[in-house]
């Protein structure tokens, strides 16, 4: 363990946790822990889903992938990342927060009854929870790597860390705290960035592609098949996900949330670039021995100086947490709003922020053991965006713009297509003995039966309606 990078994950740490400790008093009810009162403006909107948004896995996976695959492993987080703000800003985020809710189950609840809306609120909680294991496991690897403990303490002492903060300052924490992690995030790679621009040029990376059999390193449509799935799969994932709307509600006006969309899409597109040719630019660096673990790992322990290494050791983590601390606060809102209120209604004030701290250990608990399982980051997150593109995407459009009730429609696409990723999953974990497609070959089985299970009750329920 290198002394330096300990010191700078200790400043760092203790500068999250004041941050959480500083916004707890202010959390006097539902709205104040969850929602910052609703009246975050477009700056803060924009760092906030930027920063959840590039996560554990657009630093980690995306360079490896780009090392390994060259130019299409945009297609893995950058596609669909930006393709989901720029939907969510022109079409979606006007409807969204005209929508008289605090949770997206609340609207479930309007178009399809309450039966599905105990439905769709276990889906979010197992998605937010599994999204968040994927970050823990994010977590647990780089910093095995770094301080020279094992992958179990490295997960719990991420996770401790997160859950102190996220759990006392609430969601108004998480957003300043995203801020303060993105603007590190940024200075450790356009740091990297230009250290690699004056290590490597395009000539040699050209030479030592073609050297290596990398025929299509500069083909951004090789393995186009899988690549236009896992696009398919997040974007469906991440259009409803609680994470956006949650931010979408929260800010203080229209402008405000499509100026932050507006905002983190250009910003998204622009990183995702850079970190596509921050993982070329490193193959001539490692092209006769490889790397061991993640390659921004490799690269900050033996290409780069104490400064830049020690801002990138902390970018890293900060990517890690600004994504594990969104999922796992709107993991909390969902089993607070979406268990506790429905069965005790009338509990409100600091009663209700007790509920929400708690809640936020439980959701941050039940990933902890997710990530002891599953130790892959990419899969992980595959499995987790599978849980809402097959479960909750198609009834989720639905219930936006249409205005009837449509209970037995919700309801089997839910059943059809949440019960397929429910079996998926289990077969993952070695539960199930099932010859059953891997992510992200599973995805348009899922979806497919999420749709017909929609267009059957709707059709069901008109037939009903005719025979009255």
């Amino acid at each position: 363990m290198k002394i330096e990078f300990f010191l700078f994950l200790i400043g760092y740490f203790v500068l999250l946790l004041f941050v959480g400790f500083l916004f707890s008093k202010r959390m006097k009810n539902l709205e104040d822990f969850f929602l910052a009162s609703r009246n975050l403006p477009a700056f803060l909107v924009f760092f906030s889903l930027s920063a959840s948004w590039f996560g554990a896995t657009s630093i980690l996976v995306s360079t490896d992938q780009a090392f390994e695959r060259g130019l299409s492993s945009f297609w893995v987080m950058g596609a669909p990342a930006v393709l989901t703000v720029l939907l969510l800003a022109f079409v979606l985020s006007r409807p969204i927060r005209r929508l008289p809710i605090v949770s997206l189950p609340d609207l479930v609840e309007l178009r399809y009854g309450r039966t599905v809306r105990h439905m769709s609120s276990f889906l979010i909680i197992w998605y937010m929870a599994v999204l968040a294991a994927s970050q823990m496991v994010a977590a647990g690897i780089f910093l095995e790597s770094f301080l020279g403990i094992p992958y179990f303490w490295s997960l719990a002492l991420g996770t401790f860390v997160v859950l102190v903060y996220s759990a006392f300052g609430g969601f108004l924490s998480v957003v300043v705290t995203d801020g303060l992690q993105f603007v590190l995030l940024i200075a450790g790679i356009f740091g990297l960035f230009i250290f690699l621009s004056g290590s490597s040029s395009m000539n040699q990376l050209s030479v030592y592609a073609s050297e290596l059999g990398k025929r299509d390193y500069f083909n951004i449509f090789f393995n186009f098949k899988e690549n236009i799935l896992i696009v398919f799969s997040f974007t469906l994932a991440w259009t409803i996900s609680p994470i956006a709307w949650q931010r979408i509600q929260a800010a203080r006006s229209d402008t405000s949330a499509r100026t932050g969309l507006f905002a983190t899409s250009g910003t998204l597109f622009f990183l995702y670039w850079i970190v596509v040719f921050i993982g070329m630019l490193s193959l001539p660096l490692f092209f006769s021995r490889g790397t061991d673990g993640p390659l921004l790992s490799a690269l900050i322990s033996s290409k780069t100086g104490v400064l830049l290494g020690g801002i990138l050791f902390v970018a890293v983590v900060a990517a890690v947490m600004s994504t594990m601390d969104t999922a796992i606060n709107t993991g909390a809102l969902s089993l607070t709003r979406d268990v506790y209120q429905q069965v005790f209604p009338q509990r409100q004030g600091k009663e209700i922020v007790f509920v929400s701290r708690l809640s936020t250990f439980i959701i941050g608990g039940v990933a902890f053991l997710v990530a002891i399982k599953f130790q892959s980051i990419l899969k992980t997150l595959g499995l987790a965006s599978e849980i809402m593109a097959e479960g909750l995407f198609v009834p989720g459009m639905a219930m936006i713009f249409l205005r009837k009730k449509l209970p037995l429609a919700g309801f089997l696409s839910l059943l059809l297509g949440g019960g397929y990723s429910i079996v998926g999953f289990l077969c993952e974990l070695g539960l199930l003995p099932l010859s059953w497609p891997s992510w992200p070959y599973s995805v348009p089985y899922g979806f497919g039966l999420s749709l017909a299970g929609f267009a059957a009750g709707f059709l069901l329920e008109r037939f009903v309606k005719k025979k009255k």
